[in-house]
């Protein structure tokens, strides 16, 4: 054991030294990032390290190659980057997996993308990082409870690029609400009391009978149905019961949920239509001030506030999270903690030594250097720094040209890249939305299925929930009583849901 992990450790030096590109007597620098790989001595010139990688495209063009340049330069490596459009991303890694073309570093789009790959790590088709990650200074920072979330047979093949794990909360009309003498409501009973009271007594001041006390949208999970959901204490997806897994909607709160949702329908305290509302059309009727309450991240405030005041300059805006409703107070439902995951194809990566090269190069990417400029760009160019904080140029069309593809490639986030620049929010309301997406972090209810399996969900998953939601708006809608969703629920499981309940089972029993 001691042999493998002196081995282990070598390994990395030897890598360190190889991206480091340095000979003739130069010293290999530490993993930060920091170091000029092209640098020459002597008659021993440097040679960089190729370094080949597909990345998410999520912008119209592919970007300049500003910051490709200068990771290179710090890294001592030459990069290969395949940007693939968004919308043809996964098709084109399934492509490249098919033909063994894969690079050595291979971003995956999200969480339903690393699920359909699962066999294929389990046959082998992938380096196991895991055991590896602790001999990286920075690779070592990443969340253990997310990577547990990515995990495969409990296994860790996967590095993680991270997002929040939970942005939900309220925003709305706060000179509504001072007119009418509410505060931010902090139990469910006020928040109905709120959205009773921005139906009944004028809040614009219009003389009219007009308002729609709480927008909503045709989305059962980022809309508001399931951060009430979290309110009022249901499990997020999954929960446990008598020690084992049931999906949410078997779950008493699911239904006091609908309830909830049928009695703001019933009494106009939500847009009619919302289960064929989209996004687009939700914001608009907060913007315009036809509606006072849009439940979803918290941090949507930053691009709504322009737009509602330019309706009505005198508006203000507010955020609200800890809103209780359960007997266990206040919970909010939580995302696995990344938003796309990395793999490393052996197909790619030959050896160890090769391996070590790219695991090297992935913690200079999370270094506090490289981790902000993938995703800041450069100081004085895409943004300017006061008080140690950032503040974006205001060149939005440069940033998004030359910075934002590159958002794509980062490796953790703030959360685990040390002395990562936190933004300096001009808008007061923003700077609160993000101290609660924080504050969010303590009180979150998690997915115990994240990381479990099962082939018929794999298979059939999308479809049987679609059932799910359909009998959801059904109910709210008032097109079926509760025994008419029991029988949605009795033609889910006899469609495959039961089964996905015994495979989810066994998975979570031998994940323990």
């Amino acid at each position: 054991m001691k042999k493998k992990k002196a081995s282990s450790i070598l390994a990395i030096v030897t890598a360190l030294s190889v991206l480091a590109g340095c000979g003739g007597g130069s010293s290999a620098p530490a993993a930060t990032g920091t170091s000029n790989g092209s640098a020459v001595q002597g008659e021993n010139k440097c040679e960089p390290v190729a370094i080949s990688i597909m990345a998410n495209l999520h912008t119209p063009e592919v970007p300049s190659d500003m910051i490709e340049k200068l990771l290179e330069e710090k890294t001592g490596t030459k990069l290969e980057i395949q940007w693939v459009p968004d919308g043809t991303y996964d098709e084109k890694v399934n492509a490249s997996f098919a033909t063994g073309t894969l690079p050595q570093v291979t971003y995956l789009k999200n969480a339903a993308s690393l699920v359909n790959m699962r066999d294929a790590i389990r046959n082998g088709q992938f380096w196991e990082i895991g055991p590896l990650l602790d001999q990286y200074p920075n690779l070592s920072r990443l969340k253990p409870e997310v990577l547990k979330n990515t995990a495969v047979d409990g296994k860790i093949y996967a590095l993680y690029r991270e997002v929040p794990l939970s942005r939900q909360g309220i925003i709305y009309r706060k000179d509504w609400a001072d007119k009418l003498g509410l505060s931010a409501p902090t139990h469910i009973d006020e928040f109905y009391n709120m959205l009773k009271q921005f139906k009944e007594n004028d809040p614009d001041g219009n003389g009219k009978d007009d308002t729609i006390p709480l927008t909503d949208r045709n989305d059962l999970v980022y809309g508001a149905f399931k951060t009430i959901s979290s309110w009022l204490g249901t499990p997020n997806n999954w929960g446990e019961k008598d020690g084992k897994l049931a999906p949410e909607f078997m779950f008493p709160e699911y239904m006091e949920t609908m309830n909830f949702f049928k009695k703001l329908h019933q009494e106009g305290l939500i847009n009619q239509d919302f289960p064929v509302t989209s996004k687009t059309d939700q914001q608009n009727l907060f913007i315009t001030g036809k509606s006072g309450v849009y439940i979803g991240a918290m941090g949507d405030v930053s691009s709504l506030h322009p737009k509602v005041v330019e309706v009505n300059p005198d508006a203000e805006l507010d955020v609200q999270n800890k809103i209780e409703g359960g007997p266990n107070g206040y919970g909010i439902w939580s995302v696995p903690g990344y938003g796309s995951v990395i793999l490393f194809p052996k197909t790619a990566i030959k050896t160890e030594e090769d391996l070590n090269n790219v695991l090297t190069f992935m913690d200079q990417l999370m270094s506090p250097e490289l981790g902000n400029l993938i995703y800041w760009g450069v100081e004085g160019t895409h943004h300017k720094l006061e008080d140690g904080k950032v503040i974006p140029s205001e060149d939005i069309k440069l940033t998004d040209r030359e910075v934002k593809p590159y958002q794509a490639i980062q490796v953790g986030g703030p959360l685990t890249i040390e002395g990562f620049y936190e933004p300096k929010h001009m808008l007061p309301v923003k700077a609160k939305s993000e101290e609660m997406i924080t504050e969010n972090n303590d009180y979150l209810i998690e997915d115990p299925s994240a990381a479990l399996d099962s082939k018929t969900f794999n298979e059939k998953g999308v479809q049987l929930q679609e059932m799910i939601k359909d009998g959801t708006y059904r109910y709210m809608l008032g097109d079926i009583d509760e025994a008419g969703f029991q029988s949605v629920v009795d033609n889910w499981l006899k469609s495959g849901g039961q089964q996905i309940i015994d495979e989810f089972n066994v998975s979570y029993s031998s994940s323990k």
